[in-house]
């Protein structure tokens, strides 16, 4: 009943079940690391997918960018800070102007 007195609440958590659909869908998939380096690093390859979908990056471009980028960046943490989803530029509007 507290979405009838605040106006900013929603009336079901519709938005966070299609925010872990993605993860459920690709959850067996997942069974079959091979290593757990393997498995770490997935995690965090989905974790930056997730973070592009978040902040409306265009996940393609954000890791052919990225990827061109750390071959050629000093890597030091506030580099490295300067490329996470929510830093980059591009957004799904500006995809074509690339």
């Amino acid at each position: 009943m507290n979405y009838l007195k605040d106006s900013r609440l929603e009336i079901d958590n519709n938005a966070s079940e299609r925010a872990t659909k993605h993860f459920a869908v690709g959850r067996k998939n997942w069974l079959f690391s091979d290593s757990i380096d393997g498995a770490h690093a997935g995690a965090i390859i989905y974790s930056l997918l997730e973070t592009c979908h978040a902040h409306k990056v265009e996940s393609f471009v954000y890791f052919k960018a990225v990827l061109n980028a750390l071959a050629t960046m000093n890597n030091t943490p506030e580099a490295l800070e300067a490329l996470l989803p929510f830093n980059f530029t591009f957004t799904l509007n500006s995809v074509s102007t690339l």
